[in-house]
C-alpha cells in the first residue's frame, strides 16, 4: 500500500506549549481515496519534538507495511534521513559530528523504530507557502498546541 503523509509541529514559544499534525491519505483496495488526520497538543515542549512527533505517529498509525511518501516543513527532520546525517550520530553513540550529544534521542530512536516496517521517502515541502495538505497539518498542529483539540498531555521525554 502507498501512504501520502503530510506532518508539522508548532510551538508557542521554544520551549513552550505544542502541539503535532498529520494528514494520511492512501487509497484502499476498492480504489477510494481515505483520509485520516491526527493531532495531539503538549503543555511544554519544542518546535523540532513536535516535528518529530508529527512524523511518528503518522508511520505509528500505519497497521501495515507501506510504501510512504512523508512531507514535512521540519528540514531538521528531513535532512536527517536524505543527508544520512543520523546515520552518523547512530554510528557516534547519538553524538553530533562535533561530538556533542543529539538533541530529543528518544524520539529519534521512536522514528527510527516507527520507520522499521516501511520504505519511507522523505520530502521537504515549503512552510506556509499555500500546499493545502501541508497548511492542513500546521493547522491541526497550532490548534492543538493551542488546546483546541482538547487537553494537552505531558511531552514526558521533554527535560527543561
Amino acid at each position: 500500500m502507498r501512504v501520502v503523509a503530510y506532518t508539522d509541529g508548532s510551538s508557542r514559544g521554544n520551549p513552550g506549549p505544542g502541539g503535532y499534525g498529520a494528514v494520511l491519505l492512501y487509497v484502499g483496495p476498492d480504489g477510494v481515496e481515505h483520509r485520516k488526520e491526527l493531532r495531539a497538543g503538549y503543555k511544554r515542549t519544542t518546535n523540532n519534538r513536535m516535528e518529530l512527533l508529527g512524523a511518528i505517529t503518522a508511520l505509528e498509525a500505519l497497521n501495515r507495511p507501506c510504501e510512504v511518501e512523508l512531507h514535512s516543513d521540519s528540514q531538521y527532520v528531513v535532512n536527517a534521513f536524505n543527508k544520512h546525517w543520523v546515520d552518523g550520530w547512530q554510528r557516534r553513540g547519538w553524538k553530533t559530528a562535533s561530538k556533542q550529544p543529539v538533541k530529543n534521542p528518544d524520539l529519534w530512536r521512536r522514528l527510527l523504530a516507527a520507520m522499521e516496517p516501511h520504505e519511507v521517502r522523505w520530502v521537504w515541502v515549503k512552510g506556509h507557502a499555500g500546499h493545502a495538505l501541508n497548511e492542513r497539518a500546521d493547522e491541526l498542529a497550532t490548534k492543538a498546541a493551542d488546546g483546541e483539540m482538547g487537553q494537552l498531555l505531558e511531552d514526558e521525554g521533554f527535560a527543561s
